[in-house]
């Protein structure tokens, strides 16, 4: 059994759970906050980052979301998640890079630090103007987002893929920490509620943060 080394908020396990879930893969949740450094969890990733995979018994360790995607595409047929023609599969790692890097960096990242790290760790009151400017540029991406809808099917072409996956790993995290306002959105909002009523989304919405707790409509799939 895959044991998954993460915690509720972490947008790249998400990602991974997603994945693995829609593959048919069973894992087993190891909790790991990363700003605890623990000297076991860095024996396991050097970076302290979550997700870790392991499996003890083959002796594999996976690090880094990116590759422990990869590494299920390539041994998992079921439900294939970088599909398509290579300019199809291209498209999908663009986006996948878009959301884990740009989307992270603008929005999930600061609201983390504001609203998770600051309370939990620092024991201080969030910054109002970096939650309002990451609130601003969860606008401008649900913009680009609902531009990729009204031409797409999915955001990378004709299937679901990895990049509505990386992309709704990320918006739920913030979504958690109400830091996506979903007016004028109604492309976005719609395909995200196709997220909220899959079976592998369902256990990502009952998860909840220590002394966390999200907005009222945040688990609900017509909210």
């Amino acid at each position: 059994m895959w044991q998954l080394f993460q915690f509720p908020l972490c947008p790249f396990s998400r990602k991974v759970r997603l994945l693995m879930s829609e593959k048919g893969v069973s894992y087993e949740l190891q909790r790991e906050n990363p700003w605890e450094a623990r000297d076991e969890f860095f024996h396991l990733n050097p970076a302290g980052r979550t997700p870790v995979l392991v499996e003890a018994d083959k002796r594999i360790v996976l690090v880094d979301s990116g590759a422990i995607c990869e590494y299920f595409e390539e041994t998992v047929d079921k439900n294939p998640m970088i599909n398509g023609s290579a300019t199809n599969r291209a498209e999908i790692r663009r986006l996948v890079a878009l959301f884990d890097e740009n989307f992270f960096g603008d929005v999930t990242a600061p609201l983390l630090h504001e609203r998770m790290k600051k309370r939990l760790v620092y024991r201080t009151s969030p910054d109002s103007r970096m939650l309002r400017e990451a609130m601003k540029l969860a606008h401008e991406h649900l913009d680009y987002m609902d531009y990729l809808i009204d031409n797409r099917p999915w955001l990378a072409g004709a299937q679901m893929s990895l990049a509505d996956l990386a992309a709704a790993a990320q918006i739920s995290v913030a979504d958690y920490l109400g830091g996506i306002d979903w007016s004028g959105h109604e492309q976005s909002k719609g395909w995200y509620a196709l997220f909220k009523s899959r079976p592998s989304f369902r256990p990502l919405l009952a998860e909840r943060m220590d002394v966390i707790q999200p907005p009222s409509h945040y688990a609900d799939p017509n909210a």
